[in-house]
């Protein structure tokens, strides 16, 4: 299961994978619930993708710090990016299969704060990333999994009702600017100090030690370096989704990417 698929210029020309067509204003058919015989299929012997919102979405959930949430919780993998690892939900036994920690029999115990890839499905979603390009253009596509039975439903989606109903908006803004940020550590900015360096080891934890990072904050006074009134300076403060926006707007600066923040 995906939810952020990785797609450079190639958009412009139409190139997408082979059997892939961007739905655009075409509806579909599709509905999850309990009466499916599926149902939680998709939560087990998976590989899931979490991004920085993600957590901390989650570990507000829990009642847990990101630390401690990162530990119990994930895994790295080499993935897409070779400079910069990707974090996956660490799954759990149950009898012969491996699933998300978060399910019962009842369905997913997390699941107004579930990730974005189980938010978005049965969609895939697609970024053009050309920065010449301005605000990211997104495509959306439908899976098909031969095990999901939720297709079969008489319910009809558009993919605007989708995003709605799924409360993506601000999943997809926050992974928006995620990607910006992502497609910067592509170009391997650590040169010199190779996988896990201490410059890595500071964006990783700005991505996803969102707790970690409000301590380095105060104690570095990264806020003063920049011009941002006392109201704004507050709001970053108290709110882990504006500090994680500052830190993603943060390393673009200290890294050379295009940032928003002005220096003072």
């Amino acid at each position: 299961m995906s939810a952020f698929l990785r797609f450079e210029p190639m958009i412009e020309s139409k190139e997408f994978p082979e059997g892939m067509h961007p739905l655009g204003s075409e509806e579909f058919t599709f509905k999850c619930h309990p009466g499916v015989s599926c149902f939680t299929v998709c939560c087990k012997n998976v590989e899931l993708d979490l991004y920085p919102y993600d957590i901390i979405r989650l570990k507000k959930r829990l009642a847990i710090d990101s630390e401690t949430f990162m530990r119990a919780h994930t895994e790295l993998k080499k993935g897409a990016n070779p400079y910069f690892p990707t974090v996956i939900l660490k799954l759990v036994s149950a009898g012969q299969v491996r699933q998300c920690p978060f399910l019962t029999e009842q369905g997913c115990t997390v699941y107004e704060d579930r990730p974005t890839a189980c938010r978005t499905y049965p969609l895939e979603r697609a970024v053009d990333r050309n920065v010449e390009r301005g605000l990211p253009k997104e495509f959306y596509f439908l899976t098909n999994h031969d095990y999901c039975k939720g297709h079969f439903e008489a319910q009809q989606n558009s993919v605007k009702q989708w995003i709605r109903s799924q409360h993506l908006e601000q999943y997809n803004q926050m992974n928006d600017r995620w990607a910006e940020v992502d497609t910067l550590f592509s170009s391997n900015p650590w040169k010199g100090e190779g996988s896990g360096g201490p410059t890595q080891q500071l964006a990783f934890m700005v991505c996803y030690d969102i707790d970690r990072f409000k301590e380095f904050t105060k104690v570095q006074r990264l806020l003063d370096h920049y011009r941002l009134n006392r109201e704004q300076k507050k709001r970053i403060a108290g709110d882990d989704t504006k500090l994680l926006k500052f830190g993603f707007e943060w390393l673009k600066d200290i890294l050379g990417g295009r940032s928003e923040l002005i220096k003072k």
